[in-house]
């Protein structure tokens, strides 16, 4: 159940104004990899989280859930457990049980331990050093699973005391789980019931990023009343993605007890820079939230309005969703699809649909400020594998470019090329990648058309 927030206050920390750069996505892997601000796949394919939160903990019984959550479009299920603490503990039969779910039809797991929610403030929460404890005992069910499985060490670490060890015991954590022989892609969540509104996460991210032996971590914010404008929204992924550091929304809602969320924002910032969002919950809410469940009573045929929104609306789930490429060539267990789920029959906002062959390119400006800004060219293959690519684009404004990264980018007077570098230039079918540069603008900064051949 989720906690509800009483928020002190927001605070303007430093900002995040380096960019870093953290190596290639290990192709092949035997698991998820981290690079460049992005989430790859054992295949080297870029992996995109679009699902729900389901509390499996509270209601192990509904197990057709699993089915259900991806009948209705999503490709991720994030996964309430418990280590004993706080409630009973789900025991590593149990947790692979979970994994096989998930792998049966198609979603990828990321499991996270609820009872370190809000320690410091709440009675009997955990601290993330004995959450450790819990993944290394269930480490049974976990090993051998990489490919399938993503681990969040612990829900919304520290409320709104006490949170400033979070960066150091967040990196010990990390750094346990790993000398545990966990090799997985690690999620860690904010403080700050989960918002962040410290800031404590977003100026420490790097650091913690880089005390991963494996370079392997994801950050997780949660949105809920602290992110009630578009402004606040963008500017804390921005940074994320100025910083090439990677971010998801673990959990938000269209309402809250703390303030009403801007969910549009939410949804349409995450399709357009490539940020997976996992909305909060399935069903079987309380405690004064109940308006959260996206079903009533874990029925997929009854649809809340937030149900509704996150699955079928602009942005949402049905439309945007790319199930992971691990699961090519496999058949999901035979399930009788919701009656409220129609295909889609508009392409995904914020994005093109991939024509037959070939690729397209989609231009996001990242960030902008005075005289300067950052921008970003998202490659989409097409319905065949291709070996190379090259975007063109010509300024309308004035622009230039003057610092690029992950691509070879040139330019003419107002005409820029950009080709893929030597580990990116091939892509499977629908798989995409992206490159980003530093420019200049004056006066105005609007977005040029850009083309994409394919090679």
């Amino acid at each position: 159940m989720k906690k509800l927030l009483s928020v002190a206050g927001a605070a303007l920390l430093t900002v995040l104004a380096a960019v870093f750069a953290f190596g290639q996505p290990a192709h092949a892997a035997a698991g998820f990899s981290v690079a460049n601000g992005r989430l790859y796949d054992a295949n080297g394919t870029e992996f995109v989280m679009r699902g729900v939160n389901h509390a499996h903990t509270w209601y192990a019984q509904q197990t057709t859930s699993f089915a259900n959550i991806k009948a209705l479009g999503a490709n991720t299920v994030r996964v309430v457990l418990a280590s004993g603490d706080r409630w009973p503990k789900n025991s590593a039969a149990d947790v692979a049980n979970v994994i096989s779910l998930c792998k049966a039809n198609r979603l990828i797991c990321v499991l996270e331990v609820h009872d370190t929610t809000g320690y410091g403030e709440q009675s009997g929460a955990i601290t993330l050093d004995r959450a450790v404890d819990y993944w290394l005992s269930v480490a049974s069910a976990l090993q051998g699973q990489e490919k399938y499985v993503i681990v969040n060490i612990g829900n919304e670490p520290y409320g709104n005391q006490g949170y400033g060890t979070w960066a150091t015991d967040t990196a010990n954590a990390v750094k346990r789980l790993r000398a545990g022989g966990l090799t997985h892609t690690i999620m860690v969540d904010a403080p700050n019931w989960g918002q962040d509104w410290s800031f404590t996460m977003r100026d420490n991210a790097a650091s913690v990023f880089a005390a991963d032996p494996q370079k392997n971590t994801v950050f997780s914010i949660h949105m809920y009343g602290v992110f009630d404008t578009a402004a606040e929204i963008t500017d804390y992924l921005g940074r994320f993605r100025t910083a090439r550091l990677p971010i998801v929304v673990g959990e938000f809602g269209f309402n809250h007890s703390d303030g009403n969320p801007d969910e549009d924002t939410i949804l349409a910032y995450s399709q357009a820079n490539g940020i997976g969002y996992l909305g909060w919950s399935w069903s079987g809410n309380g405690g004064g939230v109940e308006y959260l469940d996206m079903v009533t009573n874990f029925d997929p045929n009854q649809l809340t309005t937030w149900g509704q929104r996150i699955f079928n609306g602009a942005n949402g789930i049905k439309a945007t969703a790319r199930e992971a490429s691990v699961y090519a060539g496999t058949s999901p267990s035979p399930t009788t699809s919701p009656t409220t789920s129609p295909s889609p029959t508009t392409s995904p906002t914020g994005g093109p649909t991939p024509p037959p062959a070939g690729c397209t390119a989609v231009y996001t400006i990242v960030n902008s400020w005075q005289g300067g800004f950052q921008g970003e060219v998202k490659v989409t293959a097409g319905a065949a594998v291709i070996s190379g690519w090259t975007t063109k684009w010509t300024f309308a404004n004035g622009q230039t470019v003057s610092q690029s990264w992950n691509a070879a980018v040139s330019g003419s007077g107002a005409a820029y090329t950009a080709r893929n570098v030597d580990w990116n230039g091939r892509l499977g079918a629908g798989a995409s990648t992206s490159f980003g540069f530093l420019g200049t603008w004056n006066g105005s900064n609007a977005i040029p058309a850009v083309t994409c051949t394919a090679s």
